[in-house]
């Protein structure tokens, strides 16, 4: 396994976390209302000064200054990874204001031959077989090369790729790598769509959330499932503007009027508990609401569908007697 020396650490931890993004994310900067400051389109508490670098997450309460504090602790990268991307970087080249660059084209990451790795991966999260073949035969779920991420992909009604989150499969210490493809349109995020149209439309926080919950629920595709790519929410006692409704739902809804019941399935915490509030506020009266967070305090829908698989572990081997 390589490794890098202090003279090569310093030189990976030179480029500011603003020049990094300036330089190779530009369409995730927006201008915030404060001077001199961003933020991300993806995570509205996150800000960064666009002279110092300095940046914080409010939500998650982290900060730094230095692009490898924020590959790490924001990009989910490991360590290693981190440096190797950063190192021959220029620090001080600085490239034009992200308002003058055009946005990323939109390509989904290349496929791996298979999804043998994927597959065993989302098994070990309680997936079943059944629902990880749905939604391969369907075309938005792949295994992608050469790092094996989990490609979820997000279509529109052509059927045409517009959306991609890409999950490591390999976790470390509770972390792995998540983050959206360069281009993706939010518009049209990962979605779980029925064997017939429905009136219903079931919504989660992360893909294999709703592939879990579909899981549960005996494998069925009887509703459309979308994930919302993530929630904004204040921290616990911390007061709020009430948030915006999720583009993700609002294209959902304005392309399917045939769509009545919003099914809200976020995490069973503060967050969830917020982002459920909200949902039931903007949209009851036009939709009949049901709230249906998972019965266990603290837990998503995948926590409960990997619970689920271990329990059959148990029983089938005779595990933990």
């Amino acid at each position: 396994m390589p490794w890098y020396n202090e003279e090569q650490l310093e030189a990976a931890r030179q480029m500011t976390a603003m020049e990094y993004l300036q330089k190779h994310q530009p369409y995730r900067l927006k201008k915030s209302s404060a001077r001199n400051e961003w933020e991300l389109t993806d995570h509205d508490s996150f800000k960064i000064n666009g002279i110092t670098s300095k940046w914080h997450w409010k939500s998650r309460d982290i900060g730094g200054i230095s692009a490898l504090n924020f590959l790490v602790k924001v990009e989910g990268m490991e360590f290693k990874e981190a440096v190797e991307q950063l190192l021959g970087e220029e620090p001080s080249y600085i490239p034009p204001s992200p308002e003058e660059k055009e946005k990323k084209p939109f390509v989904l990451p290349e496929r791996y031959p298979n999804c043998g790795r994927v597959r065993g991966y989302l098994c070990k999260r309680g997936i079943s077989a059944e629902v990880i073949r749905y939604c391969r035969q369907l075309g938005i779920l792949y295994e992608s090369a050469p790092y094996h991420n989990a490609v979820f992909v997000g279509m529109d009604e052509e059927k045409k790729p517009r959306y991609a989150f890409l999950r490591g499969i390999f976790d470390r210490d509770g972390k792995s790598f998540r983050i959206e493809q360069a281009g993706s349109d939010k518009r049209y995020a990962f979605c779980v769509p029925p064997v017939k149209k429905s009136r219903r439309v079931a919504v989660y926080e992360a893909c294999i959330d709703a592939l879990a919950h579909m899981t549960l629920e005996g494998n069925t595709a009887d509703k459309y499932r979308l994930v919302l790519g993530g929630i904004s929410a204040p921290k616990e006692g911390e007061k709020r503007k009430p948030g915006k409704n999720p583009p993700a739902l609002e294209s959902f809804l304005s392309r399917h009027q045939e769509v009545q019941e919003i099914e809200i399935c976020t995490d069973h915490d503060f967050a969830g508990k917020w982002a459920c509030e909200q949902i039931k506020q903007n949209y009851q009266g036009r939709y009949h609401i049901l709230e249906n967070l998972p019965q266990t305090e603290g837990a998503d829908y995948g926590d409960l569908a990997q619970r689920e698989a271990e329990k059959r572990m148990i029983k089938k081997y005779g595990w933990g007697r």
